[in-house]
């Protein structure tokens, strides 16, 4: 496990895991819990590459990425005067469409589509002026399904139809296209949201044929020509998928180089750290566990109400591996038949309402006693092997005792 004291030194070792002359890395995967700060990552290293430097004085930009800021560039117009003319508005001040009108990307965006969705699309251009240049660039793009036009697709559909435009603008970057020759990474993070899990694994499948395509890419010569990529996800089926589809020999065509981290942040701003995960896709659900063991430690942790939703989460996860439908059947697993009942109690009571992450309650003692009999029974039991993966904290200082009111 490596620390890192900012986005910057992160970026750095991203970089350097990606151009390592002794043994090079065609693709990076990164498992990281929402709020950690992915989206902050994939900027931050899109940022760098596009900073003026000896190797690249013109300061190109050298990544094509995907993140919260690309599904940004599409905002629904409802047309609350006409109630008709329901579209999706492109941002036409973004560099991201410059030459959408040259590519040519209407089949190739509408045969992903056909994979996740029923209905169609028709984009309307228009001139831009940048600079003394006059260019045609998509203005919006309507949806119809059969015989209606103008239809309002859903948020998930929306969210899907975007990330089929940014696979399709992919394909022509791996043609070879002349407005992605400077690009030499591709940064994809958390390509999903709103979807099932069906189309969570039909996504993963056809991303990482496109990433396999990336990163054994040859030039016109037949010399190699990979482009990079780094992804990453807080899904985590669709992280586990991605990771298996990537990381075997397929048809006898070239092994694809990869690494896999935990990116994790341990104290909710600051220093990140990255754990290595090469043998084990689901390292994030022990890294709950062991985080909710440093909790528990009556001397230097702390527990709030909300790491009881956290430990039914993983038992959730875990009892959902051996094929069984909730958590039942981890808690017949325990020793102690009259914890299995408290235990139950307390998680319906503790894992909703106001117990919530951003308004944190302490356990009582009572309480504190309990979770930490079954977080080591269950440890025990299902026999998790959990390593350092964030450093202990001090605990905070005791709140000096309080008078009790008179009554």
């Amino acid at each position: 496990m490596s620390t890192y004291k900012n986005l910057k030194t992160l970026v750095g070792r991203l970089r350097d895991d990606l151009n390592n002359p002794t043994k090079p890395i065609s693709l990076l995967l990164i498992y990281a819990y929402n709020r950690t700060g992915k989206t902050r990552l994939s900027m931050a290293f899109k940022d760098e590459g596009k900073r003026t430097t000896k190797k690249n004085p013109t300061g190109t930009p050298d990544t094509l990425y995907f993140n919260a800021f690309t599904e940004d560039l599409f905002v629904w117009e409802n047309d609350l005067d006409g109630d008709s003319m329901r579209r999706l508005q492109l941002n036409e001040k973004s560099t991201f469409f410059n030459a959408m009108t040259e590519l040519a990307l209407d089949e190739t965006i509408a045969g992903y589509l056909s994979r996740y969705a029923d209905f169609d699309f028709d984009f309307t251009y228009k001139d831009v002026q940048q600079g003394e240049e006059t260019i045609s660039k998509p203005d919006f793009v309507s949806f119809r399904k059969g015989d209606q036009p103008n239809i309002k697709v859903s948020r998930g559909e929306q969210n899907i139809f975007i990330w089929c435009v940014f696979m399709a603008i992919c394909e022509r970057m791996l043609d070879g296209h002349e407005s992605y020759q400077g690009k030499k990474y591709l940064y994809i993070d958390d390509p999903i949201s709103s979807l099932d899990d069906n189309n969570a694994i039909s996504v993963a499948c056809d991303l990482a044929k496109l990433l396999r395509r990336a990163a054994t890419r040859k030039d016109a010569a037949g010399g190699p020509a990979p482009i990079k990529v780094i992804f990453s996800s807080h899904h985590a089926l669709f992280f586990n998928v991605m990771c298996n589809e990537v990381s075997g020999r397929i048809d006898g065509t070239q092994k694809v180089t990869s690494k896999r981290y935990f990116l994790h942040r341990p104290n909710g701003d600051g220093a990140y750290t990255l754990q290595a995960t090469d043998d084990t896709p689901f390292f994030h659900h022990v890294a709950t566990l062991a985080e909710l063991q440093r909790a528990a430690d009556p001397d230097k942790g702390k527990l709030y109400t909300f790491h009881f939703n956290a430990l039914r989460s993983v038992m959730e996860k875990t009892a959902s591996f051996f094929g069984h439908p909730n958590i039942a059947f981890c808690l017949k697993a325990l020793n102690n038949e009259e914890d299995r009942a408290l235990f139950n109690r307390a998680l319906n009571l503790l894992s909703h309402g106001a117990y919530a992450i951003h308004e944190p309650t302490e356990m009582g003692e009572d309480n504190k006693d309990l979770f930490r009999r079954i977080l080591r029974d269950f440890i025990t039991r299902f026999e998790f092997a959990l390593p350092g993966i964030v450093p202990a904290q001090p605990a905070a200082p005791a709140p000096a005792p309080q008078e009790a009111p008179a009554q």
